[in-house]
């Protein structure tokens, strides 16, 4: 029964204001019969009962969210906006969601886990295999096959990738610190020949 601003919940029998049950156009008062705890605690027996699991829920203080990925209670700061959500917020707090997207590039860019790439860095000693100076944290890959070919530092990363992944201007490049000269030659109006 309805009083205005309360109603009484079917299932506990408890007088409550009208906010503690959810909407319902079908009914009357266009409410639930019954409270919101006590259509939560329905819910989550008839889940029990199909031998699913139900998440607890957790309470938190106003302006912060629960993460369920680190299992922390973190300030509205710590998420990203999410328009959809009814909170308004992502579903994982900023530093889960940094994981996950790095796991996920991982795998949809070079086809790798996490412990595959830690594996090529450790037999790589930890270090960049062309400079061997630098921690090994980029993982380079043929832009033709796609295949992966080890992991670098980013500035021997970068070096190769803009140099077009050309071997033979790889050997030009060396060639050129070494103190070799190489000047194309000219044999036609416009044709150069490069040195062997």
């Amino acid at each position: 029964m309805n009083d205005g601003g309360s109603k009484k919940c079917s299932a506990c029998q408890e007088l409550l204001p009208v906010g503690a049950f959810a909407a319902n156009r079908s009914r009357p008062d266009g409410l639930q019969a019954n409270c919101r705890e006590c259509a939560a605690e329905y819910y989550r027996r008839r889940q029990e009962a199909r031998g699913r699991t139900v998440r607890q829920k957790v309470d938190v203080p106003e302006g912060h969210k629960f993460c369920r990925t680190c299992g922390e209670i973190k300030p509205h700061g710590e998420w990203h906006r999410n328009a959809t959500a009814s909170d308004g917020l992502s579903t994982r707090c900023k530093a889960c969601r940094a994981v996950r997207s790095r796991q996920d590039h991982l795998k949809r860019e070079y086809g790798l886990t996490e412990a595959e790439r830690d594996e090529m860095v450790a037999a790589q000693m930890g270090l960049c295999v062309i400079c061997l100076k630098a921690p090994a944290a980029h993982v380079d890959h043929c832009h033709k096959t796609g295949k992966v070919r080890g992991v670098l530092c980013f500035n021997c990363n970068s070096a190769i990738g803009k140099l077009g992944d050309d071997p033979d201007a790889v050997r030009r490049a060396a060639a050129y610190l070494e103190g070799i000269a190489w000047k194309p030659t000219l044999v036609a109006p416009g044709v150069y020949q490069l040195p062997s």
